[in-house]
C-alpha cells in the first residue's frame, strides 16, 4: 500500500469510526458503517447500522421523517459516526433541520446510547424520551447519561399536546414492570405516509442477509459453516445460510435445531480448524446444527410475516398481556400501510390486522396445537422456545423478574 492508499484508506476507517462503543461493547465495535435508504419518495429515510454479539448481527435502525412545514424528525438515533453525520447533513441541506429527537424505548440500551451523542450534533432539536426512564446498575438522570437536560422532555400520555401532533399519533406500551426495571415502547404513526414506527415489538425475518450486514460478510460466513475445520467460500449461498442461522440464534438464543458441544470437543475441534486467529475465536465453534435446521428458520420466517420476537413473548410481554392487547388494538386502529421496525427487515408491506395478529399468543383462545404456539400461519415450534422457557423459570426462581400473567 503506498502513502496516499494508506490516508485514503486511513480516511476511509475515520468515516466510521464510533470511539464510544466500550459504552456498550457490540460488534463491530469502533467501526460502524451506515446504510441510507429512502423507503416514501421524499418523505422518509432509514439508516441501517450493524450491531450483535458473537457475530449473531443484526441491524439496527433509525428513521427519519419530514415534516410538513419543513425540518426533519428523527426516531430511534443510531451512532452519530462521521458518515452517518454526513448523509443526515445531506438532508438537512435540502429539508431543513432536525427539530425533534425520540427515544421511543426505555429498556433497549442499543437505542437509547446514541441518543445524547446524537442530540449535541443538532444543538436546535428538542429530545422526546418514552416514559419511567431507567439504568442499571444505578438509576441516573437523564443528563447524566448524557441527554440535555435543556431539551429534553417526556412524551405525555396525551400525543395531541405534542408541536408534531398533526402529522403523527403515537400509542405507549407500558410501562411493564421487569424487576431491574420497566420496558415501554411507544410506535409513531406518521399520517401523512400511513406509515407506522416501530422499535422492538415486532420484527419481519428476510430471506437474504440485509444490505448492512453484507458490508462485512465475516459473521455470516462464520454461521455458515458447519464445523471448525470448514473452509467457506463467499458466496450468496454461504452469506444466506449464515444470515438464517443468525437469525435463530437471535430469536431464540438456542434454538432445538441446535446442539452445544462439550468443551472437549470443541477443543480437539479447534486443532484442525483451518483459522486459529482472535478474530476466529482461535478456532473455537462449539455447536453443531442439525441436519434440518433450515425447518425452524421457514417456520420463523414464515411469508414475510410480523412477528413478535420469541424473548419478548416469552420474558416481557407476557407480564402485561392485557395492556399489550389493548396497546395492540390501539395501533391496529391507524390507517397504516408500511411498519417500519429498528431491527430486521424494512419496510414491509402490512397491513393493521397483520399487525394485531402478531400478539395473538397473548390470547387464551389460542391454544397449542400440535406443538405450535398461536395459529394458522403465525405458528412457531414450542421446542424452539426450550432455553427461553429456561431462563424465564430461572429468573422467576430468584425473583429477578415478576412471574408471566394469565393470557387474556
Amino acid at each position: 500500500m503506498n502513502a496516499q492508499e494508506a490516508k485514503a484508506s486511513e480516511i476511509y476507517s475515520e468515516e466510521f469510526s464510533w470511539p464510544f462503543w466500550p459504552v456498550v461493547p457490540l460488534y463491530p465495535y469502533g467501526q460502524r458503517r451506515t446504510i441510507r435508504k429512502e423507503v416514501v419518495q421524499d418523505t422518509i429515510w432509514t439508516f441501517d447500522q450493524m450491531q450483535g454479539i458473537f457475530y449473531v448481527v443484526v441491524p439496527i435502525r433509525m428513521t427519519v421523517v419530514k415534516l410538513a412545514q419543513g425540518g426533519l424528525l428523527v426516531y430511534a438515533p443510531v451512532a452519530p459516526t462521521t458518515e452517518c453525520i454526513r448523509l443526515m447533513q445531506e438532508l438537512v441541506a435540502e429539508h431543513g433541520d432536525v427539530k425533534y429527537i425520540i427515544l421511543p424505548t426505555t429498556s433497549g440500551i442499543e437505542h437509547k446510547v446514541f441518543v445524547g451523542p446524537f442530540s449535541r450534533c443538532f444543538p436546535k432539536s428538542l429530545v422526546f424520551v418514552a416514559p419511567n426512564q431507567w439504568s442499571f446498575p444505578l438509576n441516573l438522570p437523564l443528563s447524566w447519561l448524557g441527554l440535555p437536560s435543556r431539551r429534553t422532555q417526556q412524551l405525555p400520555k396525551d400525543s395531541t399536546t405534542t408541536p408534531f401532533a398533526d402529522e403523527f399519533d403515537y400509542a405507549i406500551l407500558g410501562s411493564i414492570e421487569l424487576g431491574l426495571g420497566k420496558f415501554t415502547e411507544v410506535a409513531f404513526f406518521h399520517k401523512r405516509s400511513h406509515t407506522l414506527l416501530i422499535t422492538d415489538s415486532v420484527v419481519s425475518i428476510p430471506e437474504e442477509p440485509p444490505a448492512i450486514v453484507q458490508l462485512d460478510p465475516y459473521p455470516l460466513l462464520f454461521h455458515a459453516k458447519d464445523n471448525a475445520s470448514d473452509v467457506v467460500a463467499d458466496n450468496q449461498a454461504n452469506r444466506c445460510k449464515g444470515w438464517q442461522r443468525i437469525s435463530l440464534f437471535a430469536m431464540y438464543f438456542q434454538p432445538s435445531v441446535l446442539e452445544v458441544l462439550g468443551w472437549g470437543e470443541v477443543f480437539r475441534n479447534a486443532l484442525k480448524a483451518p483459522e486459529r486467529s482472535k478474530k476466529a475465536y482461535f478456532g473455537l465453534f462449539p455447536f453443531k446444527w442439525k441436519d434440518d435446521w433450515k425447518r425452524s428458520f421457514d417456520l420463523l420466517r414464515g411469508d414475510g410475516r410480523l412477528i413478535v420476537a420469541p424473548i419478548l413473548q416469552t420474558l416481557i410481554l407476557n407480564r402485561a398481556p392485557k395492556e399489550t392487547i389493548e396497546w395492540a388494538n390501539q395501533v391496529a386502529s391507524w390507517d397504516f400501510q408500511w411498519i417500519i421496525p429498528s431491527h430486521f427487515n424494512s419496510p414491509i408491506k402490512a397491513e393493521a390486522h397483520q399487525f394485531r395478529q402478531a400478539f395473538s399468543f397473548l390470547e387464551k383462545y389460542l391454544t397449542k396445537d400440535a406443538g405450535l404456539l398461536g395459529s394458522g400461519n403465525y405458528s412457531l415450534p414450542e421446542q424452539d422456545f426450550k432455553i427461553l422457557r429456561e431462563i424465564d423459570a430461572g429468573l422467576n426462581k430468584f425473583g429477578i423478574v415478576p412471574p408471566p400473567k394469565d393470557k387474556v
